[in-house]
């Protein structure tokens, strides 16, 4: 068991950066140091902050009702109970301090005031509040209401809030997310963008800029794709661009910012590119590695707001980011086909190699089971299994060492074999031993192919996951007949239908039912 365990976290470690690693073991040391010594940040520093123009950005969503006081987050309402409050997970805790509510349509000017003055007060026992990553997106939420409410901010409560403000960037600089880089990384860097306009602070923005033109290059694929292959992130992380370009081109404070601002809106262009090739004929995303509804802007919003920005872009064809959509007459299928990028941080990926979901007639049909949690629980590890994704499994085994939540050790290659609009075909090596997954997707105006081949005689299970609304109306081991379309399979040994349920957001759940075919070796079927 000990001999497993170290196996898993050295191909887990070996895929770190170097940097990664010197930041995971200095900032340890730092923390164990500064307790000895009772290290304690400053958390007022003083300092004028200048209230920024720019164009309308996209309201966020309703997260306290004004009338009750309750917050709602991840699908989970609750009333204030601290701010490192737990309950219903660290991430929920996130959410409370992010403090997105500042900005939500419904809430009044004096309890968005109450709110921040309530922050203040009891910011030094606040432990998750001021985490790099919260500071972070709380940072650019103050500055947003600093800066559209600065004509009614009393003179008193702004040299508060700028003094906190400005002391909680201090504590975001010493605690730069280099340990875990990815869209931590860059979302710090957006933030300090917003800070050092605001502070008109040439360190901050010069340390913005940096981070910026480096992360955007090694995160942004060329394809237009983040790479941590999430479409929620990637929304995310567009609407943090947008936001900071529109604050950027509005605001010209720096000498050489506009050079700043044209690579920002070049970067831009490229997501938006890729977001109008990977999102359905109803501009939703596909709930592909760690995705949910209703925690980024959708992408109608993010199409509107880049529009309002007077931006302009193509679709990009799909290619690095490993996703392929293939359509023809109704049918609209995306399928997964790449490895696991950022391989230095994994935590949003799955076991999800071949993985597809299908819509047809612009209705869901096969897919993915979504993800409820991360919490670091026994549904956490599965929505992130190769059995929660519409693919195959050998052995019972995953297809990459999804672990702790958010690890990766081993991880599938891929070999793409044939890539045009209609067919795609290609295998990977993720079972080791148990033998090489082959699977070719084909697809024409009356119907969806699925054909799978596995190298070796061991036992072989290929999982569909159908959506809520889909009915199975009869099951044999040749054809399982839906209320939406027909399954039609050859060379199965079994077929079964098991219940199930999937997750649209956060802590919900829908039943569904789950098909499972068993097979050894070859596998076809065809929806039509």
């Amino acid at each position: 068991m000990l001999g497993e365990s170290l196996k898993l976290y050295i191909s887990t470690l070996r895929n770190l950066r170097s940097r990664q690693v010197r930041y995971q073991v200095w900032y340890r040391l730092r923390a164990y140091i500064r307790k000895y010594r009772s290290f304690r940040y400053v958390l007022s520093l003083p300092r004028v902050g200048h209230p920024l123009s720019f164009k309308l950005f996209i309201s966020k969503y309703t997260d306290l009702d004004s009338v009750t006081g309750h917050f709602s987050f991840l699908g989970t309402e609750s009333a204030f109970l601290g701010w490192n409050d737990e309950s219903f997970g660290k991430l929920w805790s996130y959410n409370l301090n992010y403090m997105d509510y500042l900005h939500q349509e419904t809430i009044s000017f004096e309890q968005a005031v109450c709110w921040i003055d309530k922050f203040v007060d009891e910011i030094e026992g606040n432990r998750n509040g001021l985490e790099p990553y919260p500071i972070a997106l709380r940072g650019i939420n103050w500055i947003k209401f600093l800066s559209k409410y600065h004509p009614y901010i009393l003179a008193e409560n702004k040299r508060k809030w700028d003094s906190s403000l400005y002391a909680q960037y201090q504590i975001l600089l010493d605690n730069l997310e280099y340990h875990l880089l990815g869209n931590h990384l860059l979302e710090d860097a957006f933030s300090l963008l917003w800070a050092g306009l605001y502070f008109k602070d040439e360190p901050i923005y010069q340390k913005a800029k940096g981070l910026l033109l480096r992360e955007l290059e090694e995160q942004l694929l060329p394809d237009g794709a983040h790479y941590e292959q999430s479409p929620m992130y990637h929304c995310i992380l567009l609407d943090r661009l947008l936001d900071c370009y529109n604050v950027s081109v509005n605001n010209l404070r720096f000498i050489g910012q506009e050079g700043l601002n044209e690579r920002l809106r070049e970067k831009a262009g490229g997501m938006l590119g890729h977001l109008a090739s990977v999102v359905y004929k109803d501009n939703t995303i596909p709930l592909l590695n760690d995705s949910a509804e209703g925690i980024a802007p959708s992408p109608t919003q993010l199409f509107v707001y880049a529009k309002r920005l007077d931006m302009d872009w193509e679709k990009l064809p799909m290619g690095a980011c490993g996703y392929r959509k293939l359509m023809a007459g109704h049918w609209e299928a995306i399928v997964d086909v790449g490895d696991i990028r950022a391989s230095y941080q994994p935590g949003h990926s799955h076991a999800d190699t071949f993985n597809y979901e299908l819509r047809i007639g612009g209705k869901p049909f096969v897919m993915d089971t979504g993800i409820s949690t991360y919490e670091k629980t026994a549904r956490r590890q599965y929505e992130r299994g190769t059995a929660a994704h519409n693919t195959v499994v050998l052995g019972d085994k995953n297809s990459s060492e999804v672990w702790g939540g958010f690890r990766v050790g081993r991880r599938a290659r891929v070999t793409l074999l044939k890539d045009s609009p209609n067919e795609v075909e290609a295998w990977h090596d993720g079972f080791g031993s148990l033998g090489r997954h082959l699977r070719k997707f084909t697809i024409d105006k009356d119907r969806f192919r699925i054909e799978d081949s596995v190298s070796t005689a061991v036992k072989a299970v290929s999982l569909i996951h159908l959506a809520p609304d889909v009915e199975i109306i009869s099951c044999s081991r040749n054809e399982i007949v839906t209320s939406i379309a027909a399954i039609r399979v050859a060379g199965a040994s079994s077929v079964e239908i098991v219940d199930d349920q999937v997750s649209f957001t956060y802590n919900r759940f829908h039943l569904s039912k789950t098909i499972r075919i068993h097979f050894v070796k070859r596998l076809s079927y065809t929806i039509g």
